[in-house]
């Protein structure tokens, strides 16, 4: 399993401390020193079944000064996930990959039911 994270998270932290209190056996990549490149990110993308833009850090401060509410749909996703590869701070976190499952965002019932 492969936690995807941002240490200074506050979301981050509880997904790690409800991974660690289940007893779940993970390898971590910090977000910021080793940002997911386009590849990395689009394998997570495509077996996630996610909309791509379940990937963007939508209340992060570089989405919001970039304006990527308005921009996102004008973009290809080859261009989306280029723009994912160029700042960590612009990926949706923490995600979680399993051999079959990539999850974005911590929400505690949907990590249950799918990595239970």
């Amino acid at each position: 399993m492969l936690f995807i994270y941002y240490p200074r998270c506050s979301t981050c932290r509880k997904a790690k401390k409800w991974l660690d209190e289940n007893g779940f056996e993970y390898k971590k990549q910090d977000i910021v020193e080793d940002n997911p490149n386009y590849n990395q990110l689009k394998a997570l993308y495509e077996k996630s079944g996610l909309p791509l833009k379940r990937f963007f850090n939508t209340s992060g401060k570089i989405y919001r000064e970039m304006e990527l509410k308005d921009k996102l749909a004008e973009m290809n996703e080859e261009e989306q996930l280029n723009l994912l590869a160029t700042d960590g701070m612009l990926v949706k976190r923490p995600i979680i990959e399993t051999e079959s499952i990539v999850l974005t965002g911590f929400r505690q019932k949907e990590w249950e039911e799918k990595l239970k």
